[in-house]
């Protein structure tokens, strides 16, 4: 392999990281003019969420009046109670989050000790891993490493007692995620510094420095 090729990969993957901004402003928005594409609008938003967010950070995002998002996230509400839909969206404390509503927690439990049962997905094994190099670290940040939502594997994991929530970020108010003593025994392991390299294990996860 050429000097070049060894070069190429570290020069790409800081250019897509710090330049997010940019390629974001560059893609053309829906129009959440209409209700119904505010309304999924609204949704992508409330999914990515660690914690409560308030209504005009989401009209932020959206580049809508704090009070037509604040009217259609009580439409929203309502909508999901009317058709006792399994997401439940209440706003708690300072803002608006998605929960599962309770009438079918018990499918959420039962998945969740089922899944303690089976092997870990690849998907599980990089959000852990991810979380082993980087802790203590964010859901928000996990998954922009991984391009992909993690609620449901970050669940699975706190269930499995491989990982715990360990107080908030200061700066985002996010919750902190760490290993567990469980997680060392089952890697066989006597400390987090007997960890491997990580290169080899996954490459991509040292971008999560430049987010």
């Amino acid at each position: 392999m050429s000097d070049s090729d060894d070069v190429l990969p570290v020069d790409a993957e800081p250019a897509v990281d710090t330049d997010l901004a940019t390629l974001a402003a560059d893609r053309t928005l829906p129009d959440v003019a209409a209700y119904d594409t505010l309304v999924s609008a609204l949704e992508a938003l409330l999914l990515v969420v660690d914690t409560p967010v308030d209504e005009e950070v989401l009209a932020g995002a959206v580049d809508q009046p704090v009070d037509r998002v604040t009217e259609t996230l009580r439409s929203m509400a309502g909508d999901y109670a009317d058709r006792s839909s399994g997401i439940d969206l209440r706003r708690v404390g300072e803002g608006w989050r998605f929960y599962t509503r309770d009438t079918y927690a018990p499918f959420v439990e039962k998945m969740l000790l089922d899944g303690q049962r089976s092997k870990l997905t690849r998907a599980a094994l990089e959000t852990l891993a991810v979380i082993a190099y980087r802790q203590p670290v964010t859901r928000s940040r996990v998954a922009a490493v991984r391009g992909v939502n993690v609620d449901g594997v970050i669940r699975t994991l706190v269930t499995r007692g491989l990982i715990e929530e360990s107080g908030t970020d200061p700066e985002t108010g996010g919750t902190l995620y760490v290993t567990t003593e469980l997680f060392l025994e089952r890697l066989g392991l006597s400390s987090l510094n007997d960890l491997p390299p990580i290169a080899p294990l996954l490459p991509e996860v040292d971008s999560i420095d430049d987010i």
